[in-house]
């Protein structure tokens, strides 16, 4: 059994195809892949065996791929600046910066101890211990170094520490 006996049988199973993928709600790139796997799985399924009638089978396959499609599709939101991924990191990063030169411009015993707090030592009695000084010196010139710092980045003196860092 031959599927087209000619080209305009063939061309016009093609326009049938082409409609009906568009009308199951492919676009237009879409139909066209569907239309060819249908014309793929037609020839595959009539090398093993005869079909009766190829263009209904060949709507039948059709139907079958965009079913298939419509399982597998997911949603997808659109993206907007409030649903990225990864968050803006530029205003931090400008942030840190004005903190390390304001950390910078402090007074040379002041910034020494915030170099170390900026390391990750948080406790006054292990820096008194690393710079061999009192505790209560540390302490002092950490207080001076904070409310400096704050004055020079613009924040409030009551605002929280770790809004420094």
């Amino acid at each position: 059994m031959q599927i087209f006996d000619t080209p305009r049988t063939l061309d016009a199973l093609t326009k049938k195809l082409r409609t009906r993928a568009r009308r199951l709600g492919a676009g237009p790139t879409d139909a066209e892949d569907m239309v060819q796997e249908t014309f793929l799985r037609l020839l595959q399924r009539m090398a093993r065996s005869p079909v009766s009638e190829p263009h209904h089978y060949a709507m039948i396959i059709l139907h079958n791929i965009a079913r298939r499609k419509w399982r597998t599709h997911k949603d997808t939101d659109e993206l907007d600046e409030n649903s990225a991924t990864t968050q803006p990191v530029a205003e931090g990063r400008l942030a840190v910066d004005a903190l390390h030169r304001a950390i910078h411009s402090l007074p040379a015993d002041q910034a020494q101890i915030m170099a170390l707090v900026l390391e990750g030592e948080q406790s006054p009695k292990a820096i008194a211990k690393q710079l061999h000084l009192p505790e209560g010196t540390v302490m002092s010139r950490l207080a001076r170094a904070r409310a400096r710092l704050r004055d020079q980045i613009g924040l409030d003196a009551y605002a929280p520490v770790t809004e420094l860092l």
